[in-house]
């Protein structure tokens, strides 16, 4: 009964929040405009600016901001107990979050679709915009790097998403040429596409249902889905990052667009799923078998865990709030609202359905996974908090494999209260995981690309000497090539205290892993800081912004000094994290002193106009009257 009391909870705390807190948002601070000329419009480009249905920027957006962050983060943070990782999921999601994402969105499309880090160097001074970038780019190349990792490692343990997780691109290309040549209405599209993607999932698990165990069609997918599975990981993270090269230098309706919006369909009718599920395994069990909480419901000092002040804050991003969606809403989204009416459902709205899904998270991890988890020899048997302790009884041993698989057995096991099949259920939310990987992947390098280029500018006007040497990194192909090489050397590398060898090639992103969390953060922070300035410069209410920049400014910088004193202490040296950390806080210390002097010029001052956009010369003479 308290999974269903917290799932319903939740859902009505979301749509109060949504038409009280995210309304007065929209309409009395950013006072949205129908008929604002938005970026998407004015700067029409049929390839990185396009006008689209706020349904399809919406299924970008979320795709694209989730990943695995809303899935990982609390299935590490409930070790601490549920309650204190919902009560953050909850407050955060809608007071941190919503507001974060929302307000980047709206000071994008108020810029021509800058992102925050350009918008920053007008908002405070030059050097903050290079500094911003700096720290853009080092965010998005340890996403890049380690989301072929994660991809890949999904790949291993669930085969029966691979086959779905790339069927998904021919489908999404043929929607998007669809769509964009005919203009066609959605909905028939989308179901179609929304068919094939459950069909595409049936045909990965292996075709449960069908006699035999799926026949020798089954036994042929299975076949192939262990082949795959067993490919390196560095061969892996090569064909991922090759995809992402090509979808990032396509026009977004092409390819990034369509796939996002499928995607989310599929994704959100799986949560849907799992609600239904909630609902019904809430009130009657599964198989006679009541649903109860097996973890804590506080834990505040679980085995070899840090403390939970500061790190809960850290651990929990997507879900709560996560520096890199600003980059999201920023760097691609901005450029495709059709409506700046549309932006209080793309960004307020996209953040409070990664707030659900986490709270989903919450409930899988902390009750779903006490029914079992079947397949998995070294759990055979175990049940209720056995089976949570065998799972979560030392922090140093959650390894990703943990932590994803208790998220997919959890949730497949609600599925199974509904009557569906357990391998369905497994390949079902196995996608989910994959699928949500991938979209975040690919939009990263998109968002790196700008990044990139955004630099090259940035170095170029400061020093003209050097632009001969940033000019190839300000072409889209030339700054994409950079972006997905780069990611691919890092990941190349092996993780930290395993010598090298192709067997281990691929895991190169845990290296700058461990400070991920703390600077994704602080990105958070410094995005709300950006935020703050822009309302400030025009007089506008900002305390919904100031507190919790302050809050992001102070949790990140204190989790990364107490990791620098472990990194330092004999015997654990972690010389080139603490060397990265100690210069990452020297920035933002450098930017906070930066605003502060900045803060009392700067109040009911706007900001330096954009320059005009240059008008098209005209293509025709007035003719004379007959």
């Amino acid at each position: 009964m308290t999974t269903l009391l917290i799932v319903l909870g939740a859902i009505v705390a979301y749509l109060i929040a949504y038409h009280t807190y995210g309304r007065w948002l929209a309409r009395k601070i950013f006072q949205l405009d129908s008929d604002a000329n938005v970026p998407s419009v004015a700067l029409n480009d049929d390839c990185d600016y396009v006008p689209t249905s706020k349904g399809i920027v919406f299924g970008h957006h979320f795709t694209s901001i989730a990943g695995t962050g809303p899935i990982v983060g609390p299935a590490i943070a409930i070790m601490w107990g549920w309650v204190p990782a919902l009560v953050w999921v909850l407050v955060g999601s809608i007071f941190f979050g919503a507001v974060h994402d929302f307000g980047s969105l709206i000071i994008s499309m108020r810029n021509r679709g800058q992102t925050v880090g350009d918008i920053a160097g007008r908002l405070l001074n030059p050097r903050v915009r290079i500094l911003f970038l700096l720290i853009l780019l080092f965010s998005l190349w340890i996403v890049l790097a380690i989301f072929g990792l994660v991809i890949a490692s999904v790949f291993r343990m669930f085969p029966a998403s691979i086959l779905p997780v790339f069927l998904q691109i021919p489908v999404a290309v043929a929607i998007g040429v669809w769509l964009h040549r005919k203009g066609a209405n959605l909905l028939i599209p989308s179901l179609l596409a929304l068919a094939v993607m459950y069909l595409t999932v049936w045909l990965g698990a292996g075709c449960p249902g069908i006699a035999g165990d799926g026949g020798a069609l089954g036994a042929a997918i299975q076949s192939i889905n262990s082949t795959l599975a067993s490919w390196p990981l560095y061969v892996w993270t090569g064909i991922l990052l090759t995809y992402c090269y090509i979808a990032s230098v396509l026009p977004v309706w092409m390819l990034l667009q369509p796939r996002d919006y499928i995607n989310s369909l599929q994704l959100i009718s799986s949560l849907g799923l799992v609600v239904i599920a909630v609902v019904v395994t809430g009130l009657i069990g599964v198989d006679g078998q009541a649903i109860t909480m097996v973890a804590p419901a506080v834990e505040l000092s679980p085995t070899n865990a840090p403390p939970i002040m500061p790190v809960l804050f850290i651990t929990i991003a997507c879900g709560a709030i996560s520096g890199f969606h600003c980059l999201v809403s920023s760097g691609t989204s901005s450029k495709q609202v059709r409506n700046e009416k549309d932006a209080q459902f793309v960004g307020y709205g996209s953040m409070l359905t990664e707030g659900f899904l986490a709270t989903i998270v919450i409930l899988a991890v902390a009750a779903g996974i006490g029914l079992g988890w079947p397949g998995e020899e070294k759990f055979a048997g175990q049940t209720g908090t056995a089976l949570w302790s065998s799972v979560y009884g030392d922090w140093a041993k959650v390894g990703l494999q943990e932590k994803i698989g208790a998220f997919v057995v959890g949730s497949a096991n609600f599925l199974g209260g509904i009557g569906i099949n357990h391998s369905m259920g497994v390949a079902i939310m196995g996608v989910l995981v994959a699928s949500f990987a991938a979209t975040t992947l690919d939009t990263a390098t998109r968002l790196q690309r700008y990044v990139v280029q955004e630099l090259a500018g940035a170095v170029g006007e400061a020093a003209p000497m050097l632009n001969p040497a940033v000019r190839p990194f300000q072409n889209p192909h030339g700054a994409t090539m950079f972006a997905v090489l780069t990611a691919f050397a890092l990941a190349l590398l092996a993780k930290p205290g395993v010598t090298w060898s192709w067997s281990v090639a691929g895991t190169g992103g845990l290296i700058l892993w461990p400070l991920f969390g703390a600077t994704n953060q602080l990105l958070a922070g410094l995005a709300f800081l950006v935020i703050s300035f822009w309302l400030w410069r025009r007089g506008k209410s900002l305390w919904f912004a100031v507190l919790p920049a302050i809050f992001m400014l102070v949790m990140p910088a204190w989790a990364m000094i107490d990791r620098i004193t472990v990194w330092l202490t004999p015997g654990q040296e972690r010389p080139l994290l603490a060397g990265i950390a100690i210069v990452t806080l020297a920035l933002e210390a450098w930017m906070i002193v930066e605003a502060v002097l900045m803060w009392p010029k700067t109040k009911g001052v706007l900001e330096k106009t954009l320059p005009p956009l240059p008008q098209p010369a005209s293509t025709t003479q007035a003719q004379p009257q007959a």
